[in-house]
């Protein structure tokens, strides 16, 4: 009878150490997803441009072809540099109002 009670009390400590470490790891990653989210809106609401996925994916490639056009300037190689920073400013225009 008492091994009974040993292997129940054993099992509930290891339950309620499973519980605590999963609800402190979801605490953790609900904080970090909110504040993604609210960088992700702050984000958008200073460019002017709305919030999704694909309008995300656009901000990454306007800014990677500017990057792009900086280097190729910085390159010496004018003709290069001109197109990717055209090509980064047609991106980045269609994502701001």
């Amino acid at each position: 009878m008492q091994v009974e009670g040993f292997f129940e009390g054993l099992g509930e400590a290891l339950g309620r150490a499973i519980r605590f470490i999963v609800d402190m790891l979801s605490g953790v990653l609900g904080a970090m997803a909110d504040a993604i989210d609210d960088f992700l809106h702050g984000l958008a609401r200073a460019i002017g441009m709305d919030v999704s996925i694909f309008s995300i994916i656009l901000l990454i490639i306007g800014l990677l072809f500017l990057f792009n056009g900086v280097r190729a300037l910085l390159r010496r190689s004018i003709i290069g540099g001109v197109i990717w920073l055209f090509l980064g400013l047609v991106v980045m225009g269609w994502l701001i109002r």
